[in-house]
């Protein structure tokens, strides 16, 4: 069932009868499946609850305004080059100073988090992140879910900002639109329990709903903040919202500087 209305998307995300569909559980250890298991945007009842509670502890000890300006100050020193900057920025914060290899094992691993879309670069690239991040295992899998969750949804985020931009924009705003307009994420899956049919949310779609939205084709920065979906809704909202617009607000406020 495909969802594009809004008010259903939030009915079918505030619903505990909608989980993520399985995943496999019986993956060697340190490969990206292995992973997949273990993390809480991909598990369900007591698991889910424990494992999202560790990334939330996780993320409250990281300011968002001391990840924005460091995200600023490295966008500026690499002379506004800023692929790579947030998950550089956020894997410092978690205690890892090694930015390339870093960031390199984050791109390798990151390509079938989402997708469950495996391979030998995707293993090795989880492999060296366990490496880098070291400690009780529930720990580190929080730590690697935050860097893998944040890098490619941060880096869509900053180049859909970037295409939109207009003089005059400000940063806020300009993000707050994109978020609503053009978001990195274009769709999430849950299983009905009940059915077994799986539902897709185009988060798109919702996003532009002209009953919630005026003129919801119009990209448009001076709405501000709307109720948007594309940080999700009900049961599993996205635990780091402001950590991710500091990161990315502190790439933007750097590139005009270089331009």
């Amino acid at each position: 069932m495909l969802i594009t209305r809004h008010e259903e998307a939030r009915a079918v995300l505030s619903d505990i009868r909608y989980v993520p569909p399985p995943v496999r559980q019986d993956a060697p250890e340190g490969t990206l499946a292995w992973l997949r298991a273990r993390v809480s945007r991909f598990s369900t009842g007591a698991a889910h609850a424990e494992r999202r509670r560790l990334v939330t502890e996780l993320l409250a000890a990281l300011d968002p305004g001391a990840l924005r300006s460091a995200a600023r100050a490295m966008t500026l020193e690499r002379h506004g080059d800023w692929q790579g900057v947030p998950t550089a920025v956020l894997g410092r914060a978690l205690g890892v100073d090694d930015a390339a290899k870093l960031v390199a094992a984050v791109e390798a691993a990151s390509t079938g988090y989402l997708s469950g879309v495996v391979g030998p670069e995707a293993d090795a690239g989880v492999a060296e992140l366990v490496r880098l991040l070291p400690g009780e295992e529930a720990e580190t899998v929080a730590r690697v879910c935050v860097l893998l969750q944040a890098h490619t949804a941060i880096a869509g985020l900053v180049g859909n900002a970037l295409a939109h931009a207009r003089p005059g924009d400000t940063v806020e705003a300009l993000l707050h639109e994109t978020l609503r307009q053009d978001p990195p994420l274009k769709a999430t899956r849950r299983l009905d329990l009940r059915t077994g049919d799986e539902v897709v949310i185009d988060l798109v779609a919702a996003n532009r709903d002209p009953d919630v939205f005026p003129e919801a084709a119009r990209f448009d920065p001076a709405r501000g903040e709307t109720p948007h979906l594309t940080f999700g809704y009900g049961v599993r909202p996205c635990p780091a919202p402001a950590h991710a617009l500091a990161l990315a607000a502190g790439v933007l406020d750097a590139l005009p500087e270089e331009s």
